[in-house]
This record gives structure tokens, C-alpha cells and sequence, in this order.
């Protein structure tokens, strides 16, 4: 599945949801898991904003990535952010989106230049 990386230096990325386990089976409350190393993910809400458009997505991460002192609309880092395109038939529709993956979500800074 092709990977494309996504650039973060000159980006302003906001957290918006604080980060909990991502859930893999609604039904039964499964917490996914990493498939190499097992690790369990979770997820977080953040505001990616670049050149004057922004969106709102979320981000998987390993719970051992996810750093103490996040506060909600403050800055965040995202190392080795990626997307991933996907495609499935979902009672036999045809979903499609973008998953987000990062080695961590860690406080961050505003990039200089940002609201001068």
C-alpha cells in the first residue's frame, strides 16, 4: 500500500482531541494492536493548517509515542506523519479515505512567521 509523507515544518498543527486507545471492534471494544509490534494504538484529533487551508483529522499513534503535557488547542508535533490511502465495500458500498499515521504526538511550537 503506498505511503506518502506528509510535511510538518512549516505547519501549524493544533490538538483537538486528546489522545485514547483506538478501537478496532466497536462491537466488542478491541483496542487495536500494531501489526508488527503489537503495541496498542491510539488516536488523536489535531488541526493541520498550511498555507491558509486546514483540516481536521486523526492521527494513530503508539501509545508509547504519545507524550505527557499535551493541552487541547495548543501546539503539537507529529514526527514522521504519513498518509495512507484506503479503499473497502462496507455493506456493499465503496469507502474510500486517508488513515494518518505518526511515530508520536509530542508539545510543539508555532513555525515562525505564523500570526506575524
Amino acid at each position: 500500500m503506498k505511503t506518502i509523507r506528509v510535511e510538518t515544518e512549516n505547519a501549524t498543527i493544533l490538538l483537538t482531541e486528546v489522545p485514547e486507545p483506538k478501537v478496532r471492534d466497536r462491537q466488542t471494544g478491541e483496542i487495536a494492536k500494531d501489526a508488527v509490534s503489537g503495541e496498542a494504538l491510539m488516536k488523536v484529533g489535531v488541526v493541520y493548517i498550511d498555507e491558509g487551508e486546514s483540516s481536521l483529522i486523526h492521527v494513530t499513534v503508539p501509545e508509547s509515542g504519545v507524550s505527557e503535557g499535551l493541552t487541547l488547542g495548543a501546539p503539537v508535533s507529529l514526527p514522521g506523519l504519513i498518509a495512507r490511502p484506503w479503499e473497502s465495500v462496507f455493506n456493499g458500498q465503496q469507502r474510500h479515505g486517508i488513515a494518518f499515521r505518526a511515530a508520536a504526538v509530542a508539545p510543539g511550537a508555532v513555525p515562525a512567521g505564523v500570526g506575524a
